[in-house]
């Protein structure tokens, strides 16, 4: 248990502040942890002709292996691809709540999740592609996008500001981090209806609040982790909302994911921030696999634009621990990254 308010800030020398003005990666707490090695599966994802990524906000798999890939370029578009990396088919070719892609979840009945920041909605698909759910409401288009603080208000249940991320508990409870304007955590039942929240609805540093919770994910016991990026924490709660721990070593946390299966493992990214200073690239880039408990088991990867280097990660797919799906902002792609052995005796 890490409740100590320790909320780690990192300096910015006189000489980067010359060039740049904005927010830097957090560099990780973590020392001399062992590197784990991997290696990346090049030319995995079969794009057709004539088709492309822009800005790779999200990536999931279902039972079979097929790879949902959400993206943002001229147009948000959901795309499906086999377990070979062949495409399949585009989900939801003009849909009214596909504006700005955030990030696709699967659950474990298959269907389809977008969490959708532009249109402030959280879609479930079923797996056959079709609409079954939606949470939250797109802004009239005289409005245009929710941008200022209050837009969506902290107390609403069913109006989110920007939202981020989607998870379920073991009773299929839904979670949706609401991130970047309303900074908490929303619950609701199987079918849509409102439960309960978590954060203050304001940005702060408080054991109660949340700096950006950008992204979520569970565990088999239905353990709730929030990635509470601008605080460079994760924070672990009950699915009644409660906090039970917090870990504080691993950097700013852009994606985390947890594994399947009996032993459950959580990856978190220390991501190279998407605005890309050549200074965050020593202190960012990484991606830490750990026991839920917090334990550090070892790290992979860093900033760059090489394969097996990682630009912005975003997205992180590790329902198979020892094959992981990587999407990236900046590099505009998802690539396959197979992990070694463990570093550890």
């Amino acid at each position: 248990m890490k409740l100590n308010n320790r909320w780690p800030l990192l300096p910015l020398v006189a000489a980067v502040m010359l060039t740049w003005t904005g927010p830097l990666a957090a560099q990780a707490l973590a020392k001399n942890v062992p590197t784990i090695p991997h290696e990346p599966v090049e030319g995995f994802i079969k794009l057709p002709e004539g088709l492309y990524f822009g800005e790779v906000l999200g990536v999931a798999t279902n039972s079979q292996g097929h790879i949902f890939i959400y993206t943002r370029s001229g147009d948000t578009r959901l795309f499906e691809f086999d377990q070979n990396g062949n495409y399949v088919r585009e989900i939801g070719a003009g849909l009214y709540g596909l504006e700005f892609a955030h990030k696709v979840r699967v659950d474990r009945d298959d269907n389809i999740w977008a969490v959708d920041e532009g249109s402030n909605q959280v879609m479930k698909f079923n797996p056959e592609g079709r609409v079954v759910m939606v949470l939250g409401y797109r802004p009239e288009a005289v409005k245009g996008a929710i941008e200022l603080p209050g837009g969506a208000g902290p107390d609403e249940r069913y109006l989110f500001g920007r939202p981020t991320d989607v998870t379920w508990d073991t009773e299929g409870n839904i979670f949706v981090s609401d991130g970047y304007i309303n900074h908490r955590v929303v619950k609701f039942t199987p079918d849509g209806h409102y439960v309960g929240q978590v954060g203050t609805g304001q940005r702060g540093e408080a054991i109660d609040q949340f700096d950006t919770p950008h992204t979520i994910a569970s565990d088999n016991l239905g353990n709730i982790y929030v990635g509470d990026r601008g605080n460079a924490r994760v924070k672990v709660y009950s699915s009644d909302l409660e906090l039970l721990d917090m870990y504080e070593e691993t950097g700013d946390p852009w994606e985390i994911c947890i594994s399947e299966g009996e032993h459950q493992y959580l990856f978190v990214s220390n991501s190279n921030s998407d605005s890309n200073p050549a200074a965050s690239w020593a202190t960012s880039g990484e991606v830490y696999k750990m026991e839920l408990d917090g334990t550090i088991i070892g790290r992979f990867g860093e900033a760059g634009k090489a394969a097996g280097q990682f630009q912005t990660i975003h997205g992180m797919d590790c329902r198979d621990p020892s094959e992981l799906l990587v999407a990236e902002i900046s590099a505009w792609r998802v690539q396959k990254i197979l992990l070694g052995e463990d570093p550890r005796p």
